[in-house]
């Protein structure tokens, strides 16, 4: 697939990921123009087309304006979703996913391909295709398109101060060997308003592609340093399904997938704001003058990979499913399987009493991505009662800048065993006094029989 880009835009993808595959036509053309052996849409056709996007798509796209640039071009987000909906149909919460291209002004091919990752679901969902109508029901897509307006519009890798931008971010700023990281972080106009972005709209997001065009490779964290990040069993499990049913890109740490950079959106990302990111790069074969490929066809193997990690969002954290707790003694039992591909190392069960206060709280317990773990927790301080609740208290990821959550537990009575006074057993366990009057029968019925026996 690693050929030259086009102009012609006829809407089709054909890609499958592992859980579902989808196409679409459209006659609709990239509204960009050849500049440089480049494809380039510029600020004011973007500027277009995003507006067109909101007045033609009021139910799933809203249109934000995140700040300016240094010459006062504004920073536009495509939102995406069923804004029909506040919440997925059980009442949950939507998955957050964002999405920036353009940091540097003359990698076209990023910027194309964040744009292509709106495109592709505003489609869809005209078109009826599934995939992406579960996805806008049950997630948000957030996609900065252009971050550079200035450096886009002059074919340059800086934005208009001559910084780099994805070396201007507050984590590890200028302490690596690199050129143009600006005078402090954060010191442009473009990366502080990405950043203000990522802390007012997406907080909570559980995916971030910042892309971008020279080598084709996926890198996750760190850039800083060649050692595996906190959350490498989550990185791992990504790149064995994509490699296994997607694409053979390279995924890689960023330090040894490229060389060592710091101050980049995606460890800040990752490291400040505790979201799994991945800086997405195309290859830089953007255009070649006479052909006339399909934009959709060009990054089709990069929009399988990018379908497949909006569709999966859910499973990019721990996701706690407790499957019992028993109460016994001064101990407490808790079995529970991790459904996400995310480690969380500091899990925590509380009981909540009938005024809705937390009056315990167990010592910290690990569960692997994709494990199960019984954990036997002191149960000394806890006073039990059948009218107060559970709740488990852990890190999504296992970064320490991942966020907390708080998750209430329908734990079915007949699963829990409760304390009395006497400090004897009783309800459904296997010690009530049921159980052993039922027990104690069956014993006796065996030796009669046994002794009856010829």
């Amino acid at each position: 697939m690693r050929t030259a880009i086009g102009l012609v835009l006829c809407f089709f993808l054909a890609g499958l990921s592992p859980l579902a595959s989808a196409s679409s036509t459209s006659d609709e053309e990239w509204p960009g123009e050849p500049v440089d052996n480049h494809l380039h849409m510029t600020w004011a056709a973007l500027t277009m087309e995003v507006n067109e996007w909101a007045d033609d798509n009021p139910d799933i796209v809203k249109l934000i304006d995140a700040g300016n640039s240094e010459l006062g071009k504004t920073l536009w987000v495509v939102q995406l979703s069923d804004w029909s909906m506040e919440n997925k149909s059980d009442g949950k919460a939507k998955e957050i996913v964002y999405i920036d291209g353009g940091h540097h002004g003359n990698e076209y091919l990023g910027t194309a391909l964040a744009w292509l990752s709106a495109k592709w679901y505003i489609d869809g969902w005209n078109e009826g295709i599934q995939e992406a109508v579960d996805a806008l029901q049950n997630t948000e897509i957030h996609v900065l398109i252009m971050l550079n307006p200035d450096g886009n519009d002059i074919d340059t890798r800086w934005n208009i101060n001559q910084v780099d931008l994805n070396r201007n971010y507050d984590h590890f700023w200028n302490t690596c060997p690199t050129t143009q990281p600006g005078s402090a972080a954060f010191s442009e106009s473009e990366t502080a308003a990405n950043s203000q972005y990522m802390n007012d709209f997406v907080s909570d997001a559980d995916l971030y592609v910042t892309m971008h065009t020279g080598v084709w490779i996926m890198l996750y964290p760190w850039g800083k340093w060649a050692s595996q990040p906190s959350d490498w069993e989550l990185f791992y499990g990504i790149r064995e399904e994509v490699h296994a049913n997607i694409s053979d890109i390279p995924i890689q740490n960023a330090n040894q997938g490229l060389y060592p950079n710091c101050g980049t959106s995606r460890d800040y990302g990752y490291g400040v704001m505790g979201f799994p990111t991945f800086t997405f790069e195309t290859d830089d074969e953007q255009f070649v003058p006479g052909s006339v490929e399909a934009l959709n066809e060009r990054l089709a193997e990069e929009m399988d990979v990018m379908r497949y990690l909006i569709t999966n969002v859910w499973y990019w954290r721990a996701r706690l499913d407790v499957q019992s707790i028993q109460v016994a003694d001064d101990e407490v039992t808790i079995d529970v399987d991790n459904l996400g591909m995310a480690s969380t190392t500091n899990a925590s069960l509380q009981f909540v009493n009938s005024n809705g206060e937390v009056t315990w709280t167990s010592s910290l317990f690990s569960v692997n991505a994709t494990n199960s773990t019984v954990a036997v927790l002191d149960a000394t301080n806890l006073s039990y009662s059948d009218s107060g609740s559970w709740q488990l208290y852990y890190q999504k990821r296992v970064i320490d800048a991942s966020k907390w959550v708080t998750e209430p537990l329908d734990i079915n009575a007949t699963s829990i065993e409760e304390k009395t006074s006497g400090g004897f057993l009783v309800g459904y366990g296997l010690f009530s006094p049921t159980t052993i009057l039922v027990g104690l029968a069956v014993i006796s019925l065996l030796r009669k029989e046994e002794l009856e026996a010829p």
